[in-house]
């Protein structure tokens, strides 16, 4: 049978297991074997696997940086066990130090910043006017008021101003917003951005590193990444450890005249269960929470999360579905609400406009595609809609600039379109529909909220911590979706510097935020924010690269339980230590006594670190049916 190890364990690790699995061997013949079982006593596996590691890097650090840390004061101990012949305890303490090492390690990964999938997002060719002709750059060669043309489905080379044609631009790079943008001339665009629809002609206005895409990058390149790691206490103790260790040996030594007692007090010092407090909590915790769906990618983010204070929220993917729907027919007197979706579904089924598609996937979903009606003469109206005949009469889908001057007057008319306007306050988008230039319904389509989005904002009131809406969608659209999930606090129609922004400045006032989103455009405030999670499943690449932990299932509801949970394994972590301390405490005054040798010594210290990996695997069989136990 061969051992086979997970493959995101690299090369150092998995020698590191191997050496343990080996040393562990040894340690076990040499406590059981007699003493003349073997030629040399097999701890010395162990002292020579995983002591040297500890002594160079000890060494290291102390000649090299004065960097004093626990690993000093087990050297010493290591040393100091060898000199005296107590070999077992040596090659113990150096083994289980090696493990809570090797649990440290790979309780931390390294974040990814996904700047290689960023950069493909800034087009690599623009096809510009130049001399009269159309010909095919560089994009980084665009230079500002050249004359572009981008035809459907490419992206926006650039910055800059349409000057001839109409389109929809898919903006969710940028702003997050799910449902696509018409322009026309006059408007702007942004670099990144993917034209969904028509082609047009643009002026260049910002280039190079001043459009919206590098900026992005930049933004993304930036952004503080360098959050606490989780520091061993006994690291941040190192120092007066040592010196107590030291003091307390020679006091000892100088009064009982016993070298060996002094040895048990270095040996208890050591602090095995120090080590292992925070990295055993830290993993059982992550293997809860890989259990709810959560994958933690940087190791200290459970520790981070306990702390925060605030959660921001992205809307379009995160709150919403990320995808519109349509969610309401209105028909004027005398026709049906299914004929008038009807009647648009079957002209939309030619249209390439994403609404026009969103509205037919619709009407799939709620009837069937066999009840479209068969449709012919379909044409584009720039700027306007799209028309086509069905049955010999014409039918216009599109905005109000197709109605006719004298339906606008009539009483039915205006009721139909305050109906509109007032789900278009709500965020909703409007398709007008036309029957023989008369105004006979609308279509509504909404991204729709996430079915437990509110009992989300409501537990996080309950944990004491503030939600907050970034949203790159206009303020209609965000204050009605803020408003059915509870959300008081709202920031609006936010580019990618927004948000990085408003998280900056949270941070540089003291507040601890967590950022959850899923588009590109939040990548910057998931990589700023004290804690950010991506969503794994709708999310894009680089969400999820600068996130610290992603919930693959895309279900926000278990967001609460995860920050119960964290703060739950910052108890256990605490209880960790204030029992390897008792413990450690209680031995010392044993082996000052001499009550204790150094083998027992480190069987009793080492007894204590059992204990620690018990006290933390009890978060293993945490969950959300003992909600009293996560609080």
């Amino acid at each position: 049978m061969t051992l086979t190890l997970p493959q995101w364990i690299d090369a150092n690790a998995k020698r590191t297991v191997f050496f343990l699995i080996v040393s562990g061997i040894a340690l076990i013949f040499s406590f059981f074997a007699p003493p003349t079982f073997f030629p040399i006593d097999p701890s010395w596996v162990s002292i020579i696997l995983c002591g040297l590691p500890i002594l160079r890097e000890a060494a290291e650090g102390l000649f090299t940086r004065f960097d004093i840390k626990a690993d000093v004061l087990v050297s010493m101990a290591l040393i100091a066990s060898v000199i005296i012949g107590e070999t077992f305890a040596a090659g113990e303490i150096a083994w289980i130090m090696t493990i809570g090492s090797l649990l440290e390690e790979l309780t931390v990964e390294k974040a990814r910043a996904g700047i290689a999938e960023l950069v493909e997002l800034s087009p690599e060719t623009a096809r510009v006017f130049r001399n009269g002709q159309l010909i095919n750059i560089p994009a980084d060669q665009v230079q500002v008021d050249d004359l572009l043309q981008v035809l459907p489905g490419e992206k926006v080379p650039t910055d800059g101003i349409i000057i001839d044609g109409t389109t929809a631009i898919d903006e969710s790079v940028m702003t997050g917003e799910s449902m696509p943008v018409d322009k026309t001339v006059g408007d702007g665009v942004m670099s990144g951005t993917i034209n969904r629809f028509g082609a047009f002609t643009m002026r260049a206005t910002k280039v190079g590193k001043e459009s919206s895409v590098n900026r992005l990058i930049a933004l993304v390149q930036s952004a503080d990444a360098n959050k606490t790691k989780i520091v061993r206490l006994a690291d941040r103790w190192a120092t007066w450890v040592v010196v107590a260790a030291l003091t307390s040996a020679a006091v000892t030594w100088y009064v009982t005249d016993e070298v060996v007692r002094a040895v048990t007090i270095l040996v208890v010092f050591c602090p095995c269960a120090l080590v292992l407090a925070t990295p055993t909590a830290v993993m059982a915790a992550i293997g809860n929470a890989t259990r709810k769906g959560f994958l933690i990618r940087a190791g200290d983010a459970l520790e981070r999360l306990a702390d925060v204070e605030k959660t921001a929220f992205d809307k379009t993917g995160t709150l919403t579905e990320g995808h519109p729907v349509v969610v309401n027919t209105v028909a004027a007197e005398g026709y049906s609400e299914k004929e008038v979706f009807t009647y648009a579904a079957s002209v939309e089924k030619l249209s390439e406009h994403p609404l026009g598609k969103a509205i037919v996937k619709s009407y799939q979903d709620r009837y069937c595609a066999t009840e479209l009606l068969p449709v012919n003469n379909f044409k584009m109206l720039p700027g306007l809609g799209i028309k086509a005949n069905i049955h010999n009469r014409i039918i216009e889908i599109g905005n109000l600039k197709l109605i006719n001057k004298d339906d606008l007057s009539n009483a039915p008319t205006q009721s139909l379109i305050q109906l509109a306007e007032e789900a278009s306050a709500s965020g909703r988008s409007i398709a007008y529909v036309y029957l023989d230039k008369k105004l006979i319904g609308f279509v509504s389509l909404e991204d729709e909220i996430r079915p437990h989005a509110k009992e989300v904002i409501s537990e996080l009131s309950v944990l004491k911590i503030e939600p907050v809406l970034l949203t790159g969608d206009k303020k209609t659209a965000a204050n009605h979706v803020a408003q059915e999930v509870g959300i008081q606090n709202v920031v609006s129609e936010c580019l990618p510097e927004t948000k990085l922004a408003y998280i900056k400045n949270a941070s540089e006032t003291g507040q601890k935020i967590l950022m959850v989103g899923d588009g590109i455009n939040d990548a910057p405030a998931l990589k700023q924010a004290h804690v950010g999670i991506a969503m794994g499943g709708i999310g894009s690449g680089i969400a999820v690269e600068a996130a610290d932990i992603v919930t693959v299932s895309d279900r926000i509801e278990e967001i609460p339980t995860l920050i119960k949970l964290s703060r739950k394994m910052m108890l256990v972590i605490k209880i960790n230590l204030t029992l390897a301390m008792s413990i450690n405490f209680i031995a010392i005054i044993l082996a000052m006594g001499g009550w204790m040798g150094p083998v027992v010594g480190a069987l009793v210290h080492n007894a204590g670190s059992v204990l620690v990996i018990l006290h933390s695997a009890s978060l293993l069989r945490l969950n959300e049916s003992t909600p009293q136990a996560l609080l």
